[in-house]
């Protein structure tokens, strides 16, 4: 499992995330992490929201509940054989 770490801000360290699985939908990147390779560890969903062509990416929680659920999914069916909850 790839591990990516993020910077929250300049003044933060960086923080670690497990990327589980990726995908594309309607032109935006998204990546489902957890904190930890365990199998009870919480997931999340990161949108990457850098415009096309820049060199580092910029990823953000999803909260919106509607994509939440839309891009859950397509990751549910992803992992067809892991149980996620979002």
């Amino acid at each position: 499992m790839d591990k990516i770490y993020f910077r929250p801000d300049e003044e933060s360290g960086e923080i670690g995330f497990y990327v589980l699985e990726e995908t594309r939908i309607g032109g935006v990147s998204y990546l489902l992490v957890t904190e930890s390779e365990e199998e009870d560890a919480e997931a999340y969903l990161l949108k990457d929201t850098s415009a096309d062509g820049e060199e580092e990416a910029c990823y953000e929680f999803v909260e919106d509940e509607q994509e939440l659920n839309a891009v859950g999914a397509v990751f549910a069916e992803l992992l067809e054989d892991t149980d996620v909850v979002f």
